[in-house]
């Protein structure tokens, strides 16, 4: 039987001291079940799993039109893979990916292997390219399924030891991978990218790739090299794709994207000189990157959905979606701008 996630992160509750007991006893849970391969297979078999089919996930439209991560617990997937022809067995090379409040483990498994449309069929819903998933599933959903996407990729890329070449082995819960020939344990990486809204205190500035959607503007991000801090990757990539010098950064927050292949996003502000704002554009980075005014800013984030302009008109400009930290980055500047700290 189909079921669709209700209870993902533990939501604030009067009780705090409760609250936090709970999740203690979570991550102690889901800890356990990395370092227990019979607690994990046991959890398994008691849990539910939400499939991908080629790394795209599995999604279902329910009747009001709203896009859901249907779950299948282990022995519904068990007979689904027998009636496709499939050994049941291949449910528990299923990764785990959290657990509800009420402990209930979750798991994701690829299924790219069998026909999608028999699968479909059997679990009454679609697979979804996950870029396009994320504009359809609702906020706590969306971060679930790219971290399912990002642990499969990374299993699938990581089948053999770097140093002996010898095939590695997952552990039950899929949290590692070991090379037994010379005892390298492999754990699944992600790549720090700083991404940054650059301001001169009265606008912001927001740029666009060519492999952008039409009329997208994010703010400026980039790969962290080898050595670098947070902030003096955040300063180069300014310097190098606007030619702008910045001279003040805020922390904002992080995200974990897993685009291009599981990045670690670190969102700041950052705030250049008001006599510095002349902007060279590297076009080898960038299609285009301009100032924006808060009327302009605000009209963006009234779109809830990428607009569909004639191909012959100027494109509507809009933003990156709720889940996205550059939106976020976006929205805190607006309210800045429209609640200016007074230093009291």
């Amino acid at each position: 039987m189909l079921r669709c996630l209700r209870v993902l992160p533990a939501r604030v509750t009067r009780n705090f001291s409760r609250c936090c007991s709970n999740y203690v006893a979570r991550m102690r849970f889901i800890n356990k079940l990395k370092e227990d391969e019979g607690a994990c297979l046991t959890a398994l078999e008691s849990g539910d799993v939400f499939l991908y089919h080629t790394l795209a996930p599995l999604l279902r439209k329910t009747q009001q039109g709203v896009f859901q991560l249907p779950l299948l617990p282990f022995k519904d997937l068990e007979g689904i893979l027998n009636r496709l022809g499939k050994d049941g067995s291949m449910v528990k090379d299923s990764v785990l990916i959290t657990c509800t409040e009420q402990n209930r483990a979750l798991f994701c498994l690829d299924v790219g292997e069998l026909d999608q449309r028999a699968v479909e069929k059997e679990c009454g819903g679609n697979f979804v390219d996950l870029r396009k998933a994320f504009f359809t599933l609702r906020g706590e959903e969306a971060p679930l399924v790219a971290r399912g996407q990002a642990l499969l990729r990374w299993h699938q890329g990581n089948g053999f030891c770097s140093a002996s070449g010898k095939p590695t082995t997952r552990n039950q819960a899929g949290s590692q991978r070991v090379c037994h020939s010379n005892g390298l344990i492999y754990y699944p990486k992600m790549s720090p990218v700083i991404i940054t809204l650059v301001s001169d205190g009265k606008r912001c500035l927001l740029a666009r790739q060519a492999s952008f959607p039409r009329g997208m503007f994010s703010a400026l991000a980039g790969f962290c090299d080898m050595g670098e801090t947070l902030e003096e990757t955040l300063r180069r990539e300014v310097a190098e794709e606007v030619g702008l010098e910045v001279v003040s950064v805020r922390y904002s927050g992080s995200q974990h994207w897993p685009f291009p292949q599981s990045s670690f996003m670190v969102a700041c502000h950052a705030t250049v000189s008001p006599g510095n704002t002349q902007v060279d554009v590297d076009h080898e980075e960038l299609e285009e990157a301009r100032w924006f005014t808060l009327e302009e800013i605000r009209a963006a984030l009234k779109l809830r959905t990428p607009p569909r302009d004639p191909r012959d008109q100027p494109p509507t400009i809009w933003v990156p979606p709720s889940y996205a930290i550059a939106h976020q980055l976006i929205r805190e500047w607006v309210d800045d701008q429209e609640h200016p700290y007074d230093g009291k």
